[in-house]
């Protein structure tokens, strides 16, 4: 696996500044127990505009023993050059490849950018469909305003955090540290059951929808007893308690 974006690659793409990294502000925690990448599917100077990333950055590298990075699309320059040459995917703060993470978060912000969500997982060496997903694989999950419709992700994604992000990811990052801790018992599947407990959170793996005649949607199956029958969104009841970052 080669994880290094040599000089000679970043001098032959438009922007190389997208993938370097060491920004001012930037968090590196080297030693945490859970590492999780931030993705925005999107190019660098798109993603890095996104109030909200900076936010879950800030919140969830607050934690204990848990880590936030970042990472985005490459360019269409760039991932020619990856793929020729067999270069994955990589977080910005320590070159990690998607595939070496606990877990990949995407926001969904606009419907056209669920290609690249698929793409940037293919180029981390994740499995891209869920059900082909090894139990050492990361977890993938989605948020953001698209996810209040999550069914057309459903066969890529773990997991979906449907409303407010701030309480709910650090909630779902620390039941993932607690399982690994326990030596992850029930597999991935097991941090599944785990998850669907945490208020907001939709594990697709739990429901299966049935269509009418005309093929609209007639209603969602609930296949696992424990899975509640209507996921409600999660909504901060109070901004002003919310830990804002300060610093750029």
């Amino acid at each position: 696996m080669k994880k290094e974006l040599t000089i000679d690659m970043l001098a032959a793409v438009k922007r190389p500044d997208r993938y370097t990294g060491g920004e001012f502000g930037s968090i590196v925690k080297k030693d945490a127990e859970v590492r999780m990448a931030l993705a925005f599917p999107d190019v660098y100077e798109v993603g890095m505009s996104y109030l909200g990333f900076k936010i879950l950055y800030h919140l969830v590298n607050k934690m204990d023993g848990i880590a936030a990075e970042r990472v985005y699309a490459p360019w269409v320059d760039m991932e020619k050059l990856m793929r020729e040459r067999g270069v994955v995917l990589t977080t910005l703060e320590t070159k990690q490849a998607l595939s070496e993470l606990d877990a990949v978060g995407f926001t969904l912000q606009y419907e056209l950018s669920y290609t690249n969500i698929l793409n940037m997982l293919d180029l981390g060496g994740v499995t891209v469909r869920k059900a082909e997903r090894r139990d050492d694989e990361p977890l993938v999950l989605v948020g953001g305003p698209c996810v209040f419709n999550p069914e057309p992700l459903a066969d890529f994604i773990d997991l979906a955090l449907i409303g407010d992000g701030e309480e709910a990811l650090p909630e779902v990052l620390e039941a993932l540290r607690q399982w690994k801790e326990e030596g992850r018992p029930g597999g991935r599947k097991g941090f599944l059951h785990r998850a669907q407990q945490i208020p907001g959170i939709y594990v697709p793996e739990f429901y299966e929808p049935e269509y009418n005649g005309d093929g609209t949607l007639a209603r969602m199956k609930v296949t696992d007893p424990a899975a509640p029958a209507c996921v409600e969104k999660r909504v901060v009841a109070d901004l002003n308690k919310v830990d804002f970052p300060t610093a750029p």
